[in-house]
């Protein structure tokens, strides 16, 4: 049980405040047990509170989490933005309970993939028959679609979101939020580059305040001889730090964490991050950074 499950955060923010709260920091799979209590078990969900308006980035186990504390603050609207649509960022949406609820409003948004697949057909074909037995057209509130193509700016009140693709396998996209002069980076998975800086992640990454960055392996799990992650689709913390520096970012988050990294193994991360890093940070189910 993460230590969100069961309890309610405060979750309201006033109208200048801009607070980052993570649902979900795991990849691939869920991982609940003994061992990851601390820094939790859900996959992919950032909550990012800007001002009166409420964005969701992907929805992967820690949606569930999120939404049953948003039935304690009924009616909700809000955006959710997906990255890319691989299991762990979509297997949440389906047990989002909000969703449900007629007096709600959810405003959802993908990149178009290249075969021309949007946001849309990939979150109601998780749904069909054999997958679910319970289809999208079930969820009671209102429901808009939004596509766009990579590369794009979207553009959400006074908020600017940019996106760039992402170097990961079928494509995955990151953002960049700006909102009354500060910005937040959402980089989830992304492989770097083995002989130069992703200019992408690097232009979306130009003097953020906060980064929240791919950190699914270490230099050494990414590089071993025996079973090299080469080609895998996901970066470092090691190299997330060298975007930090190279791009001028203030604080940076390590995500998406590997289901083979228990408590131990991120706290050993963590000090080995401050150590070349201070104001970096191993992301942790419920942790809230306010900018």
């Amino acid at each position: 049980m993460s230590q969100n499950e069961g309890t309610a955060t405060q979750s309201t923010t006033s109208k200048t405040e801009f607070v980052v709260e993570f649902w979900g920091v795991r990849g691939s799979i869920p991982t609940p047990g003994s061992k990851t209590v601390r820094y939790g078990g859900n996959t992919s969900c950032v909550e990012m509170r800007l001002g009166e308006t409420r964005l969701i980035f992907d929805g992967g186990t820690g949606l569930r989490v999120l939404g049953l504390n948003l039935l304690k603050q009924m009616p909700v609207e809000a955006h959710i933005l997906f990255s890319h649509t691989h299991w762990d960022h979509i297997q949440g949406f389906p047990f989002f309970v909000p969703a449900f609820v007629p007096i709600n409003k959810f405003h959802i948004y993908g990149a178009i993939a290249p075969d021309g697949t949007t946001i849309k057909d990939c979150l109601s074909d998780q749904m069909l028959h054999p997958n679910f037995p319970i289809p999208i057209q079930v969820m009671g509130s209102e429901m808009k679609f939004y596509d766009f193509s990579s590369g794009e700016t979207v553009k959400i009140k006074d908020i600017e979101i940019e996106t760039a693709s992402l170097n990961h396998p079928n494509f995955a996209v990151g953002y960049r939020i700006s909102w009354q002069g500060k910005t937040v980076v959402y980089c989830p998975d992304t492989e770097h580059y083995q002989d130069r800086f992703d200019e992408n992640v690097l232009h979306l990454s130009r003097q953020a305040d906060l980064l929240i960055y791919d950190a699914t392996y270490t230099n050494a799990e990414y590089y071993n001889i025996d079973s090299p992650k080469i080609g895998w689709g996901h970066s470092t913390w090691e190299v997330g730090v060298e975007i930090a520096k190279k791009a001028g970012v203030k604080q940076i988050v390590m995500f998406q964490h590997d289901p083979s990294h228990n408590d131990q193994f991120l706290d050993e991360v963590q000090i080995a991050l401050q150590l070349v890093f201070p104001n970096g940070l191993v992301a942790k189910e419920g942790m809230r950074i306010p900018l």
